[in-house]
């Protein structure tokens, strides 16, 4: 998660939290080196969108059963809690003569592209280290697989965390730079998600590198490769061209780590938990009816996330991993919705402000557009029950029954939601953490703690729909419908409680609403 990092500045309390220590540098930046940094969310998000459009099929194709395929994704939600406030509280306090903020984003860099190595090539290191191709389930591609997408979790929050933390560096209490820096990281970060998820609904870019095809991995795998390489490069050459050319202030020799934390008070140990847990006794009731909104509403959110491109490719194309080519038409397809989620993510984000406005405030846009969840979820019923009634079927030669694809009717109503639960996304990944932002500073806390405590009420849920996502659609009889309906529930829970509970943000500070933005992983 990056939400800890991302409202550094609007740090104004006369004594910063002790998880953001750092002095502004006294003139803000030129934009355009604001825009420089802010365009590696562009190579993060590429690398995430394929994550979630195109991992899911993948460790299935590797024998991990759909069951226990969500199990996977709790390095996400645990590597967001510790390392978030782990690397945002030592970037604070580094004396690099690099800077406080670049030695993370090139370690950060660095590793995710180690990460993406192993990721694609877990099938074929696997069978070099004796994984029989004749068998379903290919444990030590599997190893490697869990081994590569923990470091690329890890990476890709010691990454953001810092990314962002310099954006706030460079904005130097700026407000309008600030704002302005923000609206460039959300916008780069929707033109990753468009690059990734158009890469993952191509089905021929395995021909532009014809070497990732091989005895262990098949087309589908091969695809994967290909995207995973242009992910490396954009990233690489992103980060390389920020750093290369946006220059930080270097803290002085003298304030190292050790006299910050005696200033703080703090000895040994992990302060930067200890702050954060601590932060909890000065919780004001806004700031935990906002945790319990904000808890339901990523409840709703994570099975759709987990299992978008495979609701697709089972439920709506009737495929089965590995057999024919029917449920890989069907990621792909997902693939698509997500690409054409990510582009009404983009102009939904960019008028968040002009929607509070138009429904009286941003408590009530949240209630709203969390039914307009709920709808949507529960829409997925709708369409599966419709691909299941008009599906046909052709006989291929070794006698594989193969689905033919759904009616156009059933595609466009599945695309159509897909597009819709852009507007919601768009809403989650803002108005949260900009509340939390302005409950902080009206209760006298400290902004970062505060953000700090959401964050743990995005990863827990995370964590939670991790673990019972799969043991719950299994006991339903499989499939992904189980999980998309609890989902529906805790999205309408989530609007109810928005509109009747959380309380409206004074009106002098409404305006910050939109300022601030985050993203889940």
């Amino acid at each position: 998660m990056d939400s800890l990092s991302a409202t550094k500045h609007h740090n104004n309390l006369p004594k910063p939290s002790s998880l953001h220590m750092e002095a502004p540098p006294p003139e803000p930046s030129p934009l355009r080196k604001i825009m420089v940094v802010a365009s590696i969310a562009a190579g993060v998000q590429f690398g995430w969108a394929l994550q979630l459009s195109l991992l899911t099929p993948y460790v299935q194709l590797l024998g991990i059963p759909h069951t226990w395929a969500s199990f996977i994704w709790l390095c996400g939600p645990i590597s967001g809690m510790l390392v978030q406030p782990i690397v945002g509280y030592h970037s604070d306090r580094c004396t690099s003569r690099f800077g406080r903020r670049r030695p993370f984003i090139a370690a950060g860099a660095l590793a995710v592209a180690i990460a993406v190595f192993l990721i694609g090539y877990a099938a074929d290191l696997g069978h070099i280290f004796g994984d029989s191709l004749a068998k379903k389930t290919r444990p030590r591609a599997i190893a490697i697989f869990v081994v590569g997408f923990w470091i690329l979790d890890v990476a890709n929050n010691m990454l953001q965390g810092p990314c962002r933390a310099l954006l706030a560096d460079l904005s130097a209490g700026d407000h309008r730079k600030t704002r302005n820096a923000n609206a460039f990281f959300s916008f780069f970060m929707a033109v990753g998600n468009v690059l990734g998820y158009a890469a993952g609904s191509y089905s021929g870019l395995h021909h532009v590198f014809p070497f990732t095809k091989t005895k262990a991995c098949d087309v589908y795998c091969a695809n994967l490769k290909s995207c995973f390489f242009l992910s490396i490069a954009l990233l690489l050459s992103l980060a390389t061209i920020a750093l290369i050319y946006v220059k930080e202030n270097t803290v002085p020799s003298e304030k190292s780590t050790a006299s910050v934390a005696e200033e703080d008070g703090s000895h040994g140990g992990m302060p930067c938990f200890g702050q954060l847990f601590g932060a909890f006794r000065e919780l004001k009731r806004p700031m935990w009816i906002l945790l319990l909104v904000t808890c339901l509403n990523w409840i709703a959110w994570f099975p759709f996330l987990l299992f978008d491109t495979d609701w697709m490719g089972h439920e709506v194309y009737g495929g089965t991993v590995g057999e024919g080519k029917a449920y890989d038409r069907g990621v792909r397809a997902g693939a698509l919705g997500l690409m054409l989620n990510s582009l009404v993510l983009g102009a939904t984000s960019l008028g968040v402000d002009v929607l509070a406005r138009g429904v009286g405030g941003v408590k009530r846009l949240w209630g709203i557009v969390n039914f307009l969840l709920a709808v949507c979820l529960a829409m997925t019923v709708l369409v599966t029950k419709m691909a299941q009634h008009s599906r046909q079927y052709t006989d291929l030669p070794g006698g594989i029954h193969e689905p033919l694809p759904p009616p156009s009717g059933v595609k466009a109503g599945a695309l159509a939601l897909f597009s819709v639960l852009g507007i919601p996304l768009a809403i989650t990944y803002s108005i949260p953490f900009a509340l939390a932002s302005i409950f902080s500073t009206t209760s006298g806390a400290g902004q970062g703690l505060s953000l700090g405590v959401l964050n743990l009420a995005i990863v827990i849920p995370q964590m939670v729909v991790s673990v019972i996502s799969g043991p719950w659609d299994d006991l339903f009889g499989g499939g992904n419908l189980p999980a998309f309906v609890v989902g529906a529930v805790a999205a309408a829970a989530s609007g109810i409680l928005s509109l009747i509970l959380l309380p409206s943000p004074p009106p002098d500070l409404a305006k910050t609403a939109t300022a601030a933005g985050g993203g889940f992983h």
